[in-house]
């Protein structure tokens, strides 16, 4: 087991009505309020007027239309410029991920007197930021419980995550509610970035049996789960154990005590949505039994073992490169069976740009001693050409 320094900030507040809080959470944090949202999908569940009426004594501003992979040059910096020049003390964002991971950047950004670009590469350290709550309505990313986000500059086809202790949020509110509405494609892409988000940690060289046991055990619920949600939306217990499995997904707990694995598969499909602005839950299952079958060796048939036999039953006495091949086979298969289309084809990528975005991709570093699988950049254009 290796060394760790954990803490986790935030604050989570689940359950149904919990947004009744809201009030007392916001004022010990400053009365103007910048609420940031996405397309509207708050207005239509209510949920809009609900949190205007609970704010109807602050002063609150607004930056609606967040895209679901948030772009710098529009949603980041429009963000900025509405807190310095309203003077915001404390932002609110309401809606998924993508939108929570913008205001973590428009928070830091806020606080900074050169380009926020700069902090979103570690161009410059981050020393400040806004305090941030959120309310949920999307079981997928985790950033609700985490410090950082993903961002996308699409003039340079960059999609980077931004990390960095000063971006937890402090309070979230998770209302499994909110999510009855989701429909099926991001009901299933959701739960896959979340399945996604702990098969990168689950797949290191040195593990722990805790780890892996709530490694497992996450995996197990989001499986279980999401047919439930699919067939049932407003299944209050499906939709619950989805939101907090996927809450946990990016804030480290699932890994404590465990090395680092490079995240490879993120890496991956950060291209692919920054150059074609595919769903990313979509574009990680799609990648991950692709990447999953080119590392399996000798070295790492074990770890597909674990999973193999702990998640899907696989009988353990079988040899271990059939168990393995097995467990890749039942991730595929769960993937289509919730709906995600599994070839990049179908998302509208064809090989014209693979080697450019391979070669966009290794300049990440993906070949360290800090991946679990080192890869080049022909390893990288192998994966999505078998992806196609």
């Amino acid at each position: 087991m290796v060394n760790f320094n954990y803490m986790t900030p935030t604050r989570l507040i689940f359950g149904k009505d919990v947004v009744n809080k809201l009030t007392d959470v916001m004022k010990p944090l400053g009365r103007r309020v910048l609420l940031t949202y996405g397309g509207g999908s708050i207005k239509k569940i209510g949920l809009y007027q609900k949190v205007m009426e609970l704010l109807k004594d602050f002063e609150v501003y607004e930056l609606p239309g967040i895209e679901p992979n948030p772009k710098y040059s529009t949603s980041v910096l429009g963000g900025v410029k509405i807190c310095k020049e309203k003077n915001i003390d404390v932002i609110l964002s309401v809606g998924g991920g993508s939108v929570l991971d913008c205001t973590k950047a428009i928070a830091a950004g806020a606080c900074y007197d050169g380009e926020t670009w700069d902090l979103i590469i570690h161009k410059v350290p981050t020393k400040a930021a806004l305090p941030i709550v959120d309310i949920m309505t999307l079981s997928a990313t985790g950033s609700e419980y985490d410090a950082g986000g993903v961002i996308s500059r699409t003039e340079t086809n960059d999609k980077l995550a931004y990390m960095d202790p000063h971006l937890y949020p402090v309070v979230s509110f998770l209302d499994p509610t909110y999510t009855f509405s989701v429909n099926k494609k991001h009901t299933a892409a959701g739960t896959a970035d979340a399945i996604n988000h702990i098969l990168e940690q689950y797949f290191c060289a040195d593990h722990n049996t805790l780890a892996d046991g709530f490694c497992e055990a996450g995996l197990r619920t989001l499986m279980q789960f999401c047919p439930i949600a699919l067939r049932e939306p407003e299944n209050y217990e499906a939709r619950a154990e989805l939101m907090l499995a996927c809450c946990y997904g990016c804030n480290g707990i699932y890994a404590l005590g465990n090395s680092k694995g490079g995240w490879p598969m993120h890496s991956i499909e950060h291209a692919l949505s920054a150059y074609y602005d595919i769903t990313h839950g979509e574009g990680l299952a799609i990648i991950t039994p692709r990447w999953m079958k080119y590392i399996l060796s000798e070295r790492t048939v074990e770890r597909f073992v674990s999973l193999g036999t702990h998640l899907f039953g696989i009988d353990a006495t079988l040899p271990a490169m059939e168990i393995a091949e097995k467990t890749i086979e039942k991730m595929y298969q769960f993937f289509e069976s919730i709906g995600i289309p599994m070839h990049l084809r179908e998302v509208g990528i064809d090989e014209t740009r693979l080697a450019e975005m391979a070669h966009h991709i290794s300049q990440e570093g993906l070949a360290g001693s800090h991946m679990y699988v080192p890869l080049s950049e022909e390893d990288i254009l192998n994966i999505l050409k078998a992806s196609l």
